[in-house]
């Protein structure tokens, strides 16, 4: 992709993700950042100016004390390119323009009437073709695709291995959405994805170590180490959905029982305010509004499902012992009835200055895990 052969690629790569990320930037404080020399970012920066992908703003800063010739910041031109994010759940697919830094132009919305992949393939590329078509005529600078999938997927290959709320095994999923769309795809788990928007362009920018756990239909948990998104040997890191909560309760979809998951996933909540309330057509809302009106049990279906996400929380810090860890999902529209729950579970289970860890819990529209999974598609740009 760039010129001057393999010897000049990492320091493109490397001043193309830190404008992208932190920027603007000058030069100067590129060349500290990244311990270059000021030639060599000159030189990894040119032919990202000439190829319309960073741009020089107007001189702000000076290069030092009693320097006389202002710097000029390094930014990213966000309309060079565009990038498409689907979400896919069980029933519906959100779908996300992004620019290059991930600020979304574009979003739109698609029922699905079944999981069969043929026709969610199909739907996808119907929902791409409508986003890209649509008000902003986004297809002439958009080359790339991200899918964000629950369950077990490999990135590297695109293979969707386990999907349990799709019902999935095996599916190549990039390969067959390539054909569909035309476009470049990738494929990553839903939450490893959320973890890398977080990572680039929210609360992770600048963190070598953070967590991200989601709340909604399942329990999940993105990590970053060492600055590097944590995949595992087998993929499947940072399932905290299935850390064991309470041996002797309710089966987990896993095969396992006592999972977090099976505690405080949406479709478990449900299951067990039913139970309670004595009404078997009870939904997730009216289990929130009978919370929040004073009914006792199921408040208390709240209450241990955020001890059981705190727990989890907990396992993350004592594990891994991130630097900050934000909670998040579709699931914290019920905010108030987790969040107290959630930080006492998380106190009484973790050990010693784990505790410490700072949480940050805030709800998330669906639009965002789309976003995530654009950005996947903006960083296999930036490594290509």
């Amino acid at each position: 992709m760039f010129p001057d052969g393999e010897s000049v690629a990492p320091a493109v790569t490397a001043v193309f993700t830190a404008v992208l990320t932190e920027g603007p930037i000058s030069r100067v404080a590129l060349a500290r950042r990244l311990d270059l020399s000021s030639a060599a970012v000159t030189k990894a920066a040119r032919p990202l100016i000439e190829m319309g992908y960073l741009e020089e703003l107007a001189a702000t800063e000076r290069t030092g004390p009693g320097a006389g010739r202002p710097a000029s910041p390094l930014a990213i031109r966000a309309d060079r390119e565009f990038f498409v994010g689907v979400k896919v759940t069980g029933d519906e697919l959100i779908g996300v323009v992004c620019d290059l830094r991930a600020e979304v132009r574009a979003a739109a919305h698609r029922r699905l009437a079944a999981a069969d992949v043929d026709y969610v393939l199909t739907q996808i590329g119907e929902l791409v073709d409508d986003l890209l078509d649509g008000p902003g005529d986004y297809r002439a600078r958009a080359r790339r695709l991200g899918l964000a999938v629950s369950g077990d997927v490999d990135h590297s290959t695109g293979l969707v291995r386990y999907s349990p709320f799709l019902r999935w095994r095996d599916v190549p999923l990039r390969e067959l959405a390539e054909k569909i769309t035309g476009l470049t795809v990738t494929v990553e788990n839903d939450v490893k994805a959320l973890t890398t928007a977080e990572q680039w362009f929210g609360e992770g920018v600048g963190a070598d170590s953070f967590a991200l756990v989601t709340v909604g239909a399942g329990i999940g948990c993105g990590l970053i180490v060492g600055g590097r998104l944590v995949s595992g040997a087998h993929g499947v890191a940072g399932e905290i959905g299935h850390v064991s909560f309470d041996a002797n309760g309710p089966a987990c979809h896993c095969g396992s029982r006592g999972c977090v998951e099976a505690v405080a996933g949406a479709d478990a909540i449900v299951r067990r305010a039913r139970e309670v309330a004595g009404r078997p057509t009870l939904t997730f809302d009216d289990a929130v509004a009978l919370a929040r009106g004073g009914d006792a049990p199921v408040g208390a279906v709240f209450a241990r499902a955020g001890d059981a996400i705190g727990a989890g929380i907990a396992a993350v810090a004592n594990l891994v012992g991130p630097a900050r860890i934000v909670v998040s999902g579709e699931g914290l529209s019920a905010y108030d009835l987790f969040e107290p729950h959630i930080r006492a579970g998380f106190q009484r289970q973790a050990f010693g200055a784990a505790a410490d860890c700072p949480l940050s819990i805030r709800p998330l529209p669906f639009e965002e895990w789309a976003r995530g999974a654009a950005t996947v598609s903006i960083k296999a740009l930036v490594a290509a």
